[in-house]
């Protein structure tokens, strides 16, 4: 994962370079969480002039439900933010952003012409809203989709994201010219390095580590360093074998 510094320098330059070919930016991104992060951060880069203002749609029932959650438990945010909020700020508004509840709003913000920002559901891409956002702006090389999580294999998000030069939605064979970007700084996983350092903190109280969160080749490549760097059992449970703690 890329430092919380280099994920907000790369979602920067992708909203940059995106903008100036006069392009949409399509972010599939989770409803909760995920949506509210991004918000925050493009709200930041907006208000320091860091970013053009372009219209910034968020284009999902369920995160727009999310967010209002998140407005009503402000106390819960890290001190930072609190003060931010203190001094007046409302993290979750900011020019030209707009949330947009029904699905006919989707032909709408299609036709609007110029650059733009798009975020909707699902994160995977494997249905919602932004499905259909992908259809109308993947054949066009001036757009940018944006990856900014974990994409599952078979996936229409991982498929993009390994680089796949034609997909199929909703029946259409869409080709792909956009250009796909992917940022997982933004993941709320830890990754393979933060989770050796988690177990370094209790190996002299361990017996085993089952790693069970992950693909395949992932979990034995976590399992093999856990027992090579940290000389602890490490296992990679298998389906139907039973294991006594």
């Amino acid at each position: 994962h890329e430092s919380k510094e280099a994920r907000v320098q790369k979602l920067e330059d992708v909203v940059k370079s995106t903008i100036s070919r006069g392009g949409t930016l399509v972010i599939p991104a989770f409803s909760v969480d995920r949506t509210q992060v991004l918000l925050y951060e493009l709200n930041n880069m907006v208000e320091k002039n860091r970013i053009p203002r372009v219209p910034v749609f968020v284009h999902s029932p369920m995160a727009i439900k999310a967010t209002e959650v998140y407005r009503k438990n402000s106390h819960l945010f890290n001190d930072k933010v609190q003060e931010q909020i203190a001094k007046g700020d409302d993290i979750f508004s900011f020019p030209h952003l707009e949330f947009t509840f029904s699905k006919n709003d989707s032909q709408d913000i299609d036709k609007l012409k110029g650059a733009k920002i798009i975020l909707a559901g699902s994160g995977m891409s494997v249905g919602g809203r932004v499905v259909g956002h992908e259809a109308h702006y993947l054949p066009d090389e001036r757009n940018t989709i944006l990856l900014v999580g974990y994409q599952t294999a078979g996936s229409l998000g991982r498929r993009l994201a390994d680089g796949t030069k034609k997909v199929n939605i909703h029946g259409q064979s869409i080709p792909v010219k956009a250009k796909i970007e992917t940022l997982y700084g933004y993941s709320a996983h830890k990754d393979s390095d933060h989770l050796v350092e988690f177990v370094t903190t209790a190996t002299e109280r361990l017996k085993n580590v089952f790693v069970v969160i992950g693909e395949p080749k992932s979990e034995m490549f976590l399992a093999q360093r856990i027992n090579n760097e940290l000389m602890t059992k490490a296992i990679v449970p298998e389906s139907g074998e039973e294991y006594e703690i």
